[in-house]
C-alpha cells in the first residue's frame, strides 16, 4: 500500500510481481477503506507511506479501519527529492525501499499500555536535552518512524516493543 502512482512505479520497478495498491493521496475514500479491509483479511497489507504528516495520518486511518496491518518505514532524510522540495517514497533509493520492506512491523490493535510516558522519561526519551535524538535513534533501530514523545509511546505499544527491547537498543548505541 502506497500513496500515489509514482510510489507504485518505484515499488514495481524493484518488485515487478508484487501487488501494489494506492490510496490516491491523503483523501482515502470509504470505498478504498472497504477494499483495503477486504485485502487485509485475504492476504494482509504492508503500509509503506510517505514519512510526513499526511503519510502518518493515512497510516493511522487505515490501521484503525482495517485492523492489524504491517508497516514499513523509510526515514524522512532518505525520501527527499533532489531539489529538496518534496518528500516521498518515490524519491527513496532502491536499497532503502528494500531495507524498509525487509523490516516490516506488525501492528497490534489491542490497546496495550505496556510502555508509559513515565517509562520513556526514566529512559531519557522525554524531557532530556537529547530526548529527540534518542527517539530518532530508536525509531531507526526498530524501523517504526520518528514521532513526538506521545506518539512514539503509542507506536512502541502498537508494535509490541518492550522496555527490555528499548534498553537493549540503547545499550548497543
Amino acid at each position: 500500500m502506497v500513496e500515489g502512482y509514482h510510489d507504485l512505479a518505484r515499488i514495481k520497478a524493484i518488485y515487478p510481481n508484487t501487488d501494489v495498491v494506492i490510496t490516491n493521496g491523503s483523501e482515502v475514500s470509504q470505498t478504498t477503506l472497504e477494499e483495503l479491509k477486504q485485502l487485509n483479511n485475504q492476504q494482509g497489507l504492508i503500509l509503506l507511506l510517505d514519512p510526513d504528516m499526511q503519510g502518518e495520518r493515512i497510516r493511522r486511518l487505515i490501521n484503525a479501519y482495517v485492523g492489524e496491518t504491517k508497516h514499513a518505514f523509510i526515514p524522512k532524510h532518505k525520501c527527499i527529492s533532489k531539489n529538496k522540495k518534496k518528500v516521498g517514497i518515490e524519491h527513496a533509493k532502491d536499497e532503502d525501499i528494500i531495507n524498509a520492506l525487509e523490516h516490516v512491523r506488525k501492528s497490534s490493535i489491542k490497546d496495550t499500555k505496556t510502555i508509559t510516558i513515565k517509562d520513556l522519561t526514566k529512559l531519557g526519551l522525554v524531557g532530556s536535552s537529547d530526548a529527540k535524538s534518542k527517539r530518532q535513534y530508536l525509531a531507526d533501530y526498530f524501523h517504526i518512524g520518528p514521532a513526538n514523545a506521545k506518539t512514539f509511546c503509542k507506536k512502541l505499544n502498537m508494535f509490541n516493543i518492550t522496555l527490555e527491547d528499548i534498553t537493549h537498543a540503547l545499550e548497543v548505541k
